[in-house]
């Protein structure tokens, strides 16, 4: 027979004293114990933490609360007041952490609303124009033999005075064989292509153009490495209409980036799919666990899926983009595997809510793991596996749009440098072209998903 007996309230009280929550534990109130014993334990190591004495307060407030509830039993206190103090706790401090202000909203209005009313300044296209185009190569930073910053084509010569161009120096650019009198636009593009600085000055009679122009840092901004010399080049430009629309810099920018992203997302999908069918199998309890070997293959599987999947498809665009550098594939390396191991639990999931009957009988008849998959398995996850890809690549054309800002390529490549450079237009644009694009995939892949499961 089980012993009911309680100890004595006062053993129970000095209990509370010591720990809060004990008192209760010994007075058979376990949930009442654990729960008042983890509010005091949370709330002292955040306040601990935080450093801020006034919120030693909290914990004082539960650990006498404690002391009260176990005076009272058998009814006790309840636990609405030490909650309602444990989340004070939690919103007070986490609003100070985050440093929670909205009058910072209404103080930077002006600064917002220049910035918004540029975005719905769309730049999509621009007016037809002949142009006068030349470039030139450039080391940055120096190393001890840059190449020199010479390049002619088509009768339009630009050069720097400079062989190479360090951060803080001001290099002079040079351009021969323009449109006289006319303004010229410089640009300077990192070495994957994106555009990191802007000026413009006027040819003179003779076609001749010259700027002097402060190097920033913001030119090696998309470098792993700053310190490594780069060839950077520098663009110079000319245009005048010629009546007609196109696309604009930006606009080609965005389609080159669109483009991108869809393809980052479409191979991602593809290959982390084909890669994660076999993992599905191998993680599906209902499949694995006839014999101990298969056993300990589900577990690992399992394991690892769940390992891979917590980690955010960024973190790994960071860590490949420093492996084999700035670009669209890093970024594809990345969303691929978070793709392979998120399919692969989501596949392992459809196998395991499958009909049982089919395997039973294909089992009965002495056949082998593989015949079992192929006759009584893989009839039913088709339509389910093929909705879970769509769905998948539906999520990885949003997740591509914030790879590019680690530099792994897409529309958020060219998104972020924009931001940086406060090109609101652009930022605009972008934003515009991306909901679209991403509003007419989720139309499409709802559709097929509906006709699928």
């Amino acid at each position: 027979m089980t012993d009911k007996r309680k100890f004595p309230k006062w053993l129970s009280v000095l209990f509370s004293i010591i720990l809060p929550g004990l008192g209760q534990v010994f007075q058979r109130q376990y949930r009442s114990g654990i729960s008042i014993f983890l509010a005091f334990f949370t709330s002292l190591a955040v306040t601990i933490w935080y450093g801020k004495p006034i919120w030693y307060i909290i914990p004082a407030v539960i650990w006498a609360w404690s002391v009260w509830d176990v005076i009272s039993l058998p009814k006790g206190k309840g636990l609405a007041i030490p909650f309602i103090f444990w989340l004070i706790m939690a919103y007070g401090i986490g609003s100070q952490v985050t440093e929670f202000d909205l009058k910072s909203l209404i103080t930077n209005t002006s600064r917002s609303k220049d910035m918004v009313a540029q975005m719905f300044k769309l730049d999509f296209v621009q007016p037809k124009a002949e142009k006068v185009e030349g470039y030139t190569d450039i080391q940055s930073p120096c190393s001890d033999f840059p190449p020199a910053a010479d390049h002619t084509e088509n009768g339009v010569r630009v050069y720097v005075v400079q062989t190479c161009a360090n951060v803080g120096e001001v290099i002079t650019v040079n351009g021969e064989g323009f449109w006289p009198n006319q303004e010229t636009t410089f640009y300077w593009q990192n070495p994957i292509g994106g555009k990191a600085m802007q000026t413009q000055a006027m040819s003179d009679a003779n076609g001749n153009v010259t700027v002097e122009w402060p190097v920033l840092s913001i030119v090696h901004t998309t470098a792993p490495d700053p310190t490594i010399p780069q060839i950077h080049r520098i663009k110079v430009s000319q245009s005048r209409p010629i009546g007609g629309l196109e696309l604009s810099a930006v606009g080609g920018y965005i389609t080159q980036g669109i483009y991108e992203t869809l393809a980052l997302a479409f191979l991602s999908t593809i290959i982390g799919a084909i890669v994660a069918i076999p993992f599905g199998f191998l993680a599906a309890r209902n499949l694995m666990t006839a014999n101990p070997v298969s056993s300990v293959i589900y577990l690992i599987v399992r394991t690892i899926l769940n390992i891979v999947r917590s980690i955010e498809a960024l973190i790994m665009a960071i860590i490949f983009v420093i492996i084999v550098g700035l670009g669209p594939f890093p970024g594809m390396i990345a969303i691929t595997i978070h793709t392979t191991a998120a399919l692969g639990k989501l596949y392992s999931e459809v196998i395991e809510g499958i009909d049982p009957g089919p395997i039973e009988a294909v089992k009965a008849t002495g056949s082998n793991w593989l015949q079992v998959a192929r006759y009584a398995v893989i009839p039913q996850i088709i339509p389910a596996f093929t909705a879970l890809t769509i769905y998948r690549w539906d999520i990885n054309v949003r997740s591509s749009t914030i790879i590019g800002f680690v530099g792994g390529g897409g529309i958020g490549f060219f998104l972020w440098q924009w931001i940086v450079l406060q090109d609101f237009r652009a930022v605009g644009s972008a934003f515009v072209a991306i909901a679209v694009v991403v509003i007419i995939l989720d139309f499409f892949s709802a559709k097929i998903r509906e006709r699928l499961v």
